[in-house]
């Protein structure tokens, strides 16, 4: 194999490929990126088993090829080197790669094509087109919900058709939900009416590598398939055979009896939040609520810490007078609105909190409330 290619061309698809192979621990194999050279383009292929990436770039192919190389060692090379034309040509006898600009000459050790293991083909009949950015928009306003490795369901993000013809984007972790539901009548029509699970830990390296350009998308019984409108590069995720919770039970709650919703300005409940929260501890990490028709008072105290004490104006309408959240799960709720004003709809000061805003309309999230044993002793209930 031999080809020449230009470093700012490729670097950037090198990276994002490097990012997705293991650092230390797996095969050989897993621990490479595949260079294969046909046809004056140069495609990068990489994965951890189950993410899978492939970029293709323009090349000057002089003799096609497919190799393994040490995948960081490689990337991290190339990184380092200036901007310029880069010479790749593999010695098959002393299974090695040099790697040529200029004057300055490397080698790298390879792994034969042999090793290599196929990739999964984008699917082209029935793929359908989304925004890229409205994708990784979607992911960082759920993602902080959904719960850790090990969780099984409640580890994934859920995507099915809904009702009125939307879709239900959503992610839970037992303390709390996070749902965005929107329109997009091509992609409902892709998925199963069951839905799909995609982990969580996929959904970071995809949400870092999708951008602002349109995207194609499909969908097959086994794998999430996403690729740049201009092909690019592409990239598909495993989907999980987990059974979601039905989380309709608790989002009915939202809407029946004896609610109370509390009306306040997110800005400064954020800002008083964060004062409160210099007096949390690690066994006393919340925000107690006292709530009148126009006053909300925020407190907290904490051994050795001392209290804290501060005044909100606000809109109540309700019978509950107490009730206490995690300081700094509320912090990380309001960073993902944009409502200047959120309202708080309380089903029970120990029942599931709805949060939502007027320019957020489709985005809801529901956060538990920490038990009150005492005035300053709390333990956190499950929806």
């Amino acid at each position: 194999m031999h080809l020449r290619v230009y470093k700012e061309e490729v670097i950037e698809g090198l990276q994002r490929a490097a990012n997705i192979i293991p650092q230390r621990t797996g095969a050989a194999y897993l621990r490479s990126i595949w260079i294969r050279a046909e046809d004056n383009r140069l495609e990068i292929l990489s994965t951890d088993s189950n993410i899978e990436f492939r970029g293709s770039y323009a090349a000057e192919v002089s003799e096609p090829g497919l190799v393994g190389v040490q995948g960081r060692s490689f990337v991290e090379l190339l990184r380092r080197l200036p901007a310029g034309q880069i010479d790749l040509l593999v010695d098959t006898a002393a299974s090695v790669l040099h790697i040529e600009q200029g004057r300055r000459k490397y080698k790298l050790p390879v792994n034969d094509a042999t090793w290599f293991q196929k990739f999964s083909d984008f699917p082209e009949q029935g793929s359908v087109m989304w925004s890229g950015d409205f994708f990784q928009e979607l992911i960082d306003r759920i993602i902080y919900c959904i719960g850790d490795e090990g969780a099984g369901a409640l580890a994934c993000l859920f995507m099915k058709p809904g009702e009125d013809d939307r879709i239900d984007a959503a992610g839970m972790n037992g303390h709390q939900f996070a749902m965005i539901r929107f329109v997009n009548d091509d992609l409902r029509s892709l998925l199963p009416p069951e839905g799909i699970l995609v982990q969580k830990k996929y959904l970071s390296e995809l949400k870092k590598w999708l951008g602002t350009d349109e995207i194609n998308v499909n969908i097959n019984n086994k794998r999430l398939f996403v690729r740049m409108e201009n092909r690019a590069e592409s990239m598909s995720l495993p989907i999980s055979s987990h059974q979601y919770p039905d989380y309709t039970v608790f989002l009915s709650r939202l809407n029946g009896d004896n609610i109370s919703t509390l009306k306040l300005d997110r800005t400064e409940a954020q800002d008083a939040l964060l004062r409160i929260a210099i007096f949390n501890t690690e066994s006393n990490r919340c925000t107690y609520f006292e709530l009148s028709a126009q006053e909300a008072v925020l407190s907290a105290a904490g051994q050795d810490l001392g209290s804290a004490s501060e005044s909100l104006d606000v809109e109540y309408s309700g019978t509950i007078e107490k009730i206490a959240f995690p300081t700094n799960n509320l912090l990380t709720i309001m960073e993902h609105y944009a409502s200047a004003k959120l309202t708080l709809i309380f089903t029970g000061s120990e029942g599931p909190c709805g949060i939502s805003g007027s320019d957020d309309t489709d985005y809801l999230v529901i956060i538990m409330p920490m038990k009150i044993l005492d005035d300053i002793n709390f333990s956190e209930e499950q929806v």
